[in-house]
């Protein structure tokens, strides 16, 4: 059933744990999602960003999660990383039971003003908000900032933003960033977790961690092992993670694992079956692929079993 994020992620932060939220752009990456959440028994966001309503269609993806979501298990269909403020208002008032609005590159007082009208065309839905105060690093879909363009989050301007705009949600910066490529440094997490133990001591709604894809070696090896060029991809450790769920993320954003394991089962399936021009059997592999790194999503952020 479709609901609003704001009590999963009230409930997450009070227990500990961090509700998924995977991004979509097409039938298989949902049923891999809804797969994996109802074999684990957990809550699930469902999220779609700008991009990939401008790939697949705000109504498509909206009738496809409704499907979807004719389950007992709590589901959210949440707007991602939203900046057309149009695009915002259009999808809350087209069935989205959650809406990001992403003012974090603009100035704080442009930021604080955007918010509140978002909040405002919420509240005559009753569904969620989430924001964002920091500017993460990285590219994904129509995010794109530059390293030196990427700031921390200031705690007590958190707590600031939080009571101005009375979000229900906010996403922070401490140290992750978009994209396959996480760090500057091979294998360190870089995650500032003082930073955020200050931030979740000061706001107590539940707090969002975006960029957070672990970028899996088993996965990106097969990828790599079928022709994709990606380097030196690498992603956040398991441990911080649960750290900084301990800390106060109560909803953590996963888009790049769901990719990464896509394309690893697309281009094994055509590598090794050159005489198959059926595309469902051409994507079965990405899918089961991408079921099994939700699973292990959903036990990593302790959501499985609390649907």
């Amino acid at each position: 059933m479709l609901i609003p994020a704001k009590s999963l992620l009230v409930k997450a932060r009070a227990k500990k744990y961090a509700v998924p939220a995977f991004n979509i752009n097409n039938l298989e990456t949902l049923q891999a999602v809804m797969s994996a959440a109802v074999s684990m028994k957990s809550p699930v966001i469902i999220q779609t960003s700008e991009g990939a309503i401008e790939y697949a269609g705000m109504d498509y993806l909206i009738a496809l999660v409704r499907v979807a979501a004719q389950t007992k298990l709590p589901i959210v269909l949440h707007l991602d990383h939203g900046k057309d403020l149009k695009l915002i208002k259009r999808a809350i008032d087209s069935g989205y039971t959650s809406v990001m609005f992403d003012g974090s590159s603009e100035a704080y007082a442009d930021n604080v003003r955007n918010t509140k009208l978002v909040v405002k065309w919420a509240r005559t839905k009753k569904i969620s908000v989430e924001a964002e105060i920091g500017v993460l690093a990285g590219i994904e879909d129509k995010v794109s900032v530059v390293e030196r363009g990427a700031t921390m989050t200031d705690p007590k301007q958190a707590l600031e933003f939080a009571t101005k705009t009375e979000c229900d949600s906010l996403a922070v910066a401490i140290g992750t960033s978009h994209g396959a490529f996480k760090f500057a440094e091979k294998n360190h997490p870089h995650l500032d977790l003082p930073r955020l133990e200050a931030i979740a001591q000061l706001v107590k709604i539940p707090i969002v961690l975006h960029g957070a894809s672990g970028v899996r070696e088993d996965v990106l090896k097969i990828a790599v092992h079928y022709g994709a060029k990606l380097g030196e991809a690498r992603g956040i450790l398991d441990q911080d993670i649960k750290a900084a769920i301990f800390r106060g993320v109560a909803k953590v954003n996963i888009d790049t694992d769901l990719r990464l394991a896509f394309t690893a089962g697309v281009r094994e399936a055509v590598a090794d079956s050159p005489s198959v021009i059926d595309p469902r059997k051409l994507l079965m592999p990405a899918r089961l692929l991408m079921t099994e790194i939700a699973k292990q999503k959903m036990k990593l952020f302790g959501s499985a079993g609390k649907a």
